[in-house]
């Protein structure tokens, strides 16, 4: 089983573009805190975030900087070789549900829980 939940901040605005088929991709990196801390100082993991479609241009139109979301998703690894045929590696969270999780959200718009979910006919492979 291959499944993901996360809660952070965004670092930045996701970075949208789209596909020859002109679906949306967007791309965000989520600041997670560790559960547990080191010498009294918290930690924070920084995450790489994909997700495509409707999902995307929510994200495009909603996500902002210091923006806290819970995503639910699947991790994904790649691998290719750069310029100088040394193998690289990424891994990325595919996100399948995004959730703000802010406490601002809930006073301005009275809603905990707002989403798109991205089906699978919104995947450009």
């Amino acid at each position: 089983m291959n499944k993901v939940i996360l809660m952070g901040r965004l670092t930045k605005k996701p970075e949208v573009k789209y596909t020859q088929q002109n679906v949306a991709v967007a791309r965000y990196t989520l600041a997670v805190a560790r559960r547990f801390q080191q010498k009294g100082q918290s930690e924070v993991d920084f995450i790489n975030c994909i997700t495509f479609g409707k999902s995307a241009e929510f994200a495009q139109k909603y996500l902002n900087k210091g923006k806290q979301i819970a995503i639910v998703g699947k991790i994904q690894v790649r691998s290719w070789e750069n310029e100088n045929s040394q193998k690289q590696w990424s891994t990325e969270v595919i996100v399948e549900e995004q959730y703000f999780a802010d406490s601002k959200v809930n006073e301005t718009e009275g809603n905990s829980f707002n989403t798109v979910e991205q089906s699978d006919d919104d995947l450009p492979f």
